[in-house]
């Protein structure tokens, strides 16, 4: 069985705090891809896997902890990627910012 996926990314919403750095706009963004596209916390993702996926998606796809996949019923419906602190409190906020999300799973 050959699966076809047509995947269209949109971003609906982003800031960006006075003091963060500037290129954690771009690693939230790849944080928040990643975690969308394969379903698990970005920085759980196996070691070894996740340089060759860094390297197959010529950076686009990054483990670095911080981004938490949005999953309401069992269904990966978007990624939240954060970006600026230590990986633990990026992770913490995005947690936070999936309390937004009425049903969706939490990642204590």
């Amino acid at each position: 069985m050959h699966l076809r996926c047509r995947c269209r990314w949109a971003l609906l919403a982003f800031a960006r705090m006075d003091g963060a750095f500037a290129l954690s706009v771009d690693t939230s963004l790849m944080k928040a891809k990643t975690t969308a596209s394969y379903g698990k916390p970005t920085g759980d993702i196996a070691a070894g896997l996740d340089l060759k996926l860094a390297i197959a998606t010529r950076g686009k796809r990054i483990n670095l902890p911080g981004g938490l996949p949005i999953i309401v019923d069992g269904h990966v419906i978007g990624g939240i990627g954060v970006g600026s602190g230590t990986g633990e409190q990026d992770r913490e906020v995005a947690n936070a910012a999936l309390a937004a999300f009425p049903g969706a799973r939490r990642f204590d």
